[in-house]
């Protein structure tokens, strides 16, 4: 049978192997490599029905694979005004100003990214944006995706007039008199106010999660691994799948809560490998803690405001029982660990996990930020994969510690911030991911991240522990052959090899080559998933 893909003077890079003897490539209708050679041996492969595409001279990789993000939800909660580039009071409140001039008279205003750092010293409290929000249901999402800050007339509107009790990790912040402050932590908080705003129609969900899908595509990215499983995202995943308009492969986790019964569990475990041609469900995410700069972050030692002392899981025994069960049964896990107390928790777990039932499933941790020298080597030991965003360390914190992450946690911790360098060293296998909507999903800023560590709205900026980067070839790897370790799939993706998935992304120049202050800025020509093209730029 003739491919139905060749792809001709092109330059392939392996991350295994580095680049290779080739300029040519063919992929099999189902969707694998079948041969690489020279443009004349493979073009002669070529059918009637084969598409042919002339490179002329681009670099292809293996397809880059976020490691960690949330595209469903993501296509939600990004709707509304976009503040992530707003880095001070004025312009927050200049931003909030004109989005409510547009609205309707009793409209919801919506906005997400919000920075912590715009306030400063202040607490983050919906007073200090006023008179903006005077009279207005707004809900202003926080960057960190774990917390909201929400207006007095959408707190009314909600019924949220005081404290209330969650059993789980979460908080309606209220002043020294109990009159909520707009500050709501951690998703059950949120959900006092989500649950009353109007939802945009189920047609109007799909169309906005095909445009962000579409979009990742044209960044490079051929797949990723999915952070979530709700229903309904689920759902409009498979609908795009059946029809042919799913350009990633996904992988799928769905998230186990505290209080999870022996069911619930249960069902996890029997949905794992369902799923459709381009996604499926595999694994399951949990939460140890929230996050640093909200204070709900697990720390061995209290932050500066004496808070981020608790785990999420009000018993984190009961979090190490959970992940036994789903280790017995062959369930990877990937665990949201921030704070130092909840990463080391998590390791105790799966070597309590591997203790009791050895085998080889790839468990994860998610995240990272501060860690001790005596858990660094762990990871390698107890073959658990370092999932983590170096866009977090650039954009969120600075190199003078004068941001609240670094403030909250004082110098001694804040200079253990991502330490990539270092795990890697260690032998961890390293991912690398976005964690879209946090931070920006194209590829090209990751891989840039890790290897310059500099705020990627200003790189005058000097870097946030250089010391912790990593090399463009590693970077490479952790979004391309250590994804697919994490994913049990190192045999057959991750690779440009014969017999391996026709994944690919092909750029204008190579991508660890180029200096890292201008890879973000690197042409995207093409994006392949299983021989299928889902991104190719105007002129090719």
């Amino acid at each position: 049978m003739h491919p139905q893909l060749v792809l001709l003077s092109a330059r392939l890079l392996d991350p295994a192997r580095g680049h290779l003897p080739y300029s040519a490539l063919a992929v099999r209708t189902d969707g694998t490599i079948s041969a690489l050679g020279d443009d004349h041996a493979i073009r002669s492969l070529a059918g009637p029905g084969t598409t042919v595409i002339d490179l002329k001279g681009a670099v292809v990789t293996p397809g880059l694979v976020d490691g960690h993000f949330h595209p469903a939800s993501g296509a939600e909660l990004t709707r509304g005004l976009d503040l992530s580039r707003r880095t001070d009071l004025d312009a927050v409140r200049a931003a909030l100003d004109e989005e409510r001039r547009r609205l309707a008279p009793g409209a919801w205003l919506h906005a997400w990214g919000l920075d912590p750092n715009v306030f400063g010293d202040r607490p983050v409290t919906a007073d200090i944006l006023a008179p903006v929000l005077d009279g207005v249901p707004a809900l202003l999402q926080l960057f960190d995706g774990h917390s909201l800050l929400a207006s007095a007339e959408a707190l009314a509107r909600a019924g949220v007039d005081g404290p209330r009790t969650f059993d789980q990790a979460a908080e309606v912040v209220c002043d020294a008199d109990g009159r909520p402050t707009g500050l709501l932590l951690e998703d059950a908080a949120c959900e006092l106010v989500l649950r009353v705003t109007p939802q945009p129609s189920r047609e109007e969900k799909r169309a906005r999660l095909a445009e962000v899908l579409r979009g990742m595509a044209a960044s490079g990215l051929t797949g990723g691994h999915s952070m979530e499983s709700e229903p309904e995202g689920t759902a409009l995943l498979a609908e795009l799948d059946a029809a042919g308009e799913l350009p990633l492969r996904l992988r799928l986790a769905p998230i186990c809560q505290p209080g999870a019964d022996a069911g619930t569990i249960r069902s996890m475990i029997d949905a794992q490998g369902t799923g459709g041609g381009l996604w499926r469900i595999a694994g399951v995410k949990l939460f140890m803690d929230g996050t640093v700069d909200n204070g709900t972050a697990w720390l061995e030692h209290p932050d500066c405001h004496g808070e981020s002392t608790h785990a999420f899981w009000p018993d984190p025994a009961d979090y190490t029982h959970v992940v036994t069960e789903l280790h017995r049964a062959g369930v990877p896990t990937a665990t949201h660990a921030i704070g130092d107390a909840a990463v080391r928790h998590v390791l105790d777990s799966v070597a309590k996990a591997r203790a009791e039932a050895p085998g080889g499933v790839r468990h994860r941790v998610e995240h990272i930020e501060t860690v001790p020298d005596d858990t660094v080597s762990r990871f390698a030991e107890l073959d658990v994969v370092a999932s983590m965003q170096p866009t977090h360390c650039c954009d969120f914190t600075r190199a003078d510690h004068t941001d609240n992450w670094s403030r909250r946690l004082g110098e001694e911790r804040a200079g253990r911030a991502w330490r990539c360098r270092d795990l890697w060293d260690a032998g961890a296998r390293m991912v690398l991911g976005s964690d879209w909507p946090i931070a920006p999903y194209p590829p090209l800023g990751v891989l840039a991240g890790a290897r310059h560590r500099r705020p990627t709205h200003d790189l005058t900026q000097p870097p946030h522990g250089p010391g912790q980067a990593l090399t463009g070839a590693e970077a490479l790897r952790a979004m391309t052959l250590n994804a697919a370790y994490a994913a049990g799939e190192d045999r057959v993706t991750g690779r440009i090899a014969p017999g391996f998935r026709g994944d690919l992304s092909v750029f204008a120049a190579d991508p660890t080559a180029v200096d890292a202050l201008e890879l973000p800025d690197l042409q995207v020509r093409l994006t392949v998933v299983g021989g299928r093209v889902t991104f190719r730029a105007a002129d090719l």
